[in-house]
Parts: structure tokens; C-alpha cells; sequence
């Protein structure tokens, strides 16, 4: 007999615009909307729920936005600090189970079969996931579980935000007839009029709707529409593919000719590479300097260490060796600059081929603590000292 899966699908709520109200904890309870400018022709990344009340949806023109919602506060997006806390998350859900698939930046499925001995029962698993992510980052996430993906997923968004929702193998279909066949996967705008004139309005309706008349409409389709109708669905979860490299880059609102600007970017840009190889445990033997001028000329360098790292004042000293060394400016001016850290190994295999040196003991328990004040309060929360008074990812 199959085993009856437990699979849990945790979303963030609001992700980009929550992250703002963290950051900027004036903003909570406001209308906030995440997006490139209008007169740019823009698009909303992200609305409050507060925004939504007003219309405001992710993809919407930014001129929409406005004119539905012209008291919000408009914020333009800070991807970084959006991966920064989605690596968070997605540290924290691994720690449940090596069983999890990451679909964007904050959504992901955890297979927990088999997991009820550690965790309890589904509503617990639920409520374990959730305080987790909120401990971690302070943000609420909504999660839904059930017996496969689709029914997870489909109960993670019904009761936004902060919800809890377990749909029960023996009453899944049921539970989802009432609900409108937009629910189901892969039927958008155009399926769904076709099925609303075949008088098909909700799920229950399309899982008892004769089979030859499906196939006369959907073609091969209709068997896979029908059984996701009836609550099946056989597709695993599948764990994202091993990290190969780790960078971040940054491209100029104005172009840049001052080495020790660039060197202040290098410096913060390694700092977060190193970072988040510590998070995933991870070091590593190369460091590749990218850098793109004005004429859209693009030069890489590498380095490759005798011993992997996954300090930031190592990556930065080789990254700014190249930046001086090996990288020929000649006049022109810098548009994007970037670092990436390649040949990675896990850190726990990693053998100092040195004697213990206290120096650098005591760098790694620095080194440590910064993480985890960082990862309570941020990354603005500790800043080096030669970055002070410059704006991240600022020009002069």
C-alpha cells in the first residue's frame, strides 16, 4: 500500500512590501507599494494588504497603482535585501526536512512524510514552520498542507495573510469542490471562460463532468485537469539542484571612474558573498571579479585559493588585487561590478592545512557573531567602518 504523503507549502505574505515594513517599521500598517517608477512605465512587484484593499495587485501598471491608490507609499525594489532574507527562510525550512523545493523567492514545498514523530501531527508541522520563519526574520508567512503539492498549495492561499489551512486526504475532494475552477492548476483566464460556457464554475462541477465531453474540449489535458479536480496529484517534491557558485553584482545608476568607490562596493559585495557561504556551509577555492564599463565591455578575472574560504576579507583582498592588477579600465567608466565564489566545498570538510593561529581563531568568532546580528536585525545593522557614510550600492 502507498504511503500517505505530508506535503507542506509555506508562502510569504506580501514578501517584497513586508520586508519594507520590517525594515522601515513606519510603513507598517500602510498602503505600501513595491515597484519601478511610473513615468518609467513601471509595474507593481508588490502590494501591502493594505494597497490590495484598494485594488493595487503585483504586474498592475504603476500609473494604475497610483491613481487607485494615490495616498501609498511608493518604494522602489531592493532585490538583494529581498534574497537576503529569502536565503533566511530557506536556511530555516531545511532544517525541517533536506526534502524541499524552493519555487521562487518566497514560496516553497517540504515533503514531511514520515515526519509526524518529530514534528506531531499536520496542524503542528503548520504551526512549527510558521513560528520558525517568524522567529527568524519577523515576517508571516501563510502555509497549507495536505497529502500532495497541488492541494498544498491551493491551501496556503486561502486564508491570507498569516493562515493555517490542512486539507485531510479522506475529505480533499470535498473540500474542494465549492471552490471556483480557477483554483486548479494551469487554468487561467481563457480555459476558465471555455469551462465557465460548458457551465463548469467550480471544481466540484469539472471533477463529475463526463470524461468524453472534457476530451472534445481539452484534448489530452482533460485527464490531468480531472484528476487535480478529484485532489490527485503524483508530483514530488523536488530539492533544488547543488549550489555551484555564489555572487552578487551591482550595476550603477551612474557610471563609475573612482578605484576606492569601487573598492567600497567590492568590500560589501564579498562581505555578502561570504555570507551567505557560511549560511549554506559552505567554502570556497576561487573568487571571479566581473566588471562591465559604459561601452558595455564586459572583463572577468579569477583567482583560485590554496585553501577554500568563506571569510569576506579574503574574498574582498583577492577581488581588489584583480581590480587593480588585472582589470584595464583605460579611461573608460564602470557600469556593473560584481564578485562570484566558485569551487565550493562543504565547510565541514575543510582541513586548516596551519597550525591553530589564534589571530584567526578570533576572526571566525567575530566573524560569527556579526552573522547572527545580522541575521536578527539586518544587514544595515553592522557596517564596516570604511563604508560608513556612503549608501549602499550608492555612486560617489
Amino acid at each position: 500500500m502507498e504511503t500517505q504523503r505530508t506535503i507542506l507549502h509555506a508562502d510569504m505574505d506580501a514578501f517584497f512590501a513586508a520586508v519594507e515594513a520590517l525594515d522601515n517599521p513606519a510603513l507598517r500598517g500602510k498602503p505600501v507599494i513595491v515597484g519601478a517608477p511610473a513615468e518609467r512605465r513601471g509595474v507593481v512587484s508588490a502590494a501591502s494588504y493594505e494597497a490590495r484593499k484598494f485594488g493595487v495587485h503585483s504586474a498592475m501598471p504603476m500609473a494604475t497603482a497610483v491613481r487607485l491608490c494615490p495616498h501609498g507609499t511608493f518604494v522602489l525594489p531592493r532585490h538583494d535585501r529581498y534574497s537576503e532574507v529569502s536565503r533566511r527562510i530557506m536556511t530555516a525550512l531545511r532544517d525541517f526536512t533536506p526534502l524541499m523545493e524552493q519555487t521562487s523567492v518566497d514560496e516553497a514545498f517540504l515533503d514531511m512524510t514520515g515526519s509526524e514523530s518529530l514534528f506531531g501531527p499536520p496542524e503542528d508541522m503548520g504551526r512549527a514552520v510558521k513560528k520558525r520563519i517568524r522567529d527568524e526574520t519577523g515576517l508571516t508567512a501563510s502555509v497549507g498542507v495536505a497529502p500532495n503539492k497541488f492541494l498544498a498549495k491551493l491551501a496556503s492561499d486561502l486564508r491570507k495573510p498569516d493562515g493555517l489551512t490542512v486539507i485531510p486526504a479522506q475529505s480533499a475532494a470535498s473540500f474542494i469542490a465549492p471552490l471556483p475552477v480557477e483554483r486548479i492548476w494551469g487554468v487561467g483566464p481563457k480555459m476558465a471562460a471555455r469551462l465557465h460556457a460548458m457551465g463548469i464554475l467550480c471544481i466540484g462541477d469539472l471533477a463529475a463532468c463526463n470524461e468524453r465531453r472534457l476530451t472534445a474540449s481539452f484534448g489530452s489535458h482533460a485527464a490531468g485537469l480531472q484528476a487535480l479536480a478529484r485532489g490527485e496529484d503524483s508530483s514530488p517534491v523536488a530539492p533544488g539542484h547543488e549550489t555551484k557558485s555564489v555572487s552578487r553584482e551591482t550595476t550603477f545608476a551612474r557610471f563609475v571612474s573612482d578605484v576606492e568607490h569601487l573598492e567600497g562596493v567590492l568590500l560589501e559585495l564579498s562581505d555578502e558573498v561570504a555570507a551567505q557561504l557560511r549560511e549554506e556551509k559552505l567554502t570556497a577555492r576561487t573568487v571571479t571579479l566581473k566588471v562591465r564599463n559604459e561601452e558595455f565591455k564586459t572583463q572577468t578575472r579569477s583567482i583560485t585559493f590554496a585553501q577554500a574560504t568563506d571569510l569576506g576579507d579574503e574574498i574582498f583582498g583577492r577581488a581588489k588585487a584583480m581590480l587593480r592588477d588585472k582589470v584595464s579600465l583605460r579611461g573608460h567608466e564602470v557600469r556593473l561590478i560584481g564578485v562570484a565564489a566558485s569551487g565550493l566545498e562543504s565547510a565541514e570538510n575543510v582541513v586548516s592545512l596551519l597550525l591553530p593561529d589564534r589571530k584567526e581563531e578570533r576572526r571566525k568568532l567575530v566573524t560569527k557573531a556579526v552573522d547572527r546580528i545580522i541575521k536578527k536585525f539586518g544587514r544595515s545593522a553592522v557596517m564596516r567602518g570604511r563604508l560608513i557614510g556612503r549608501k549602499r550600492r550608492g555612486t560617489p
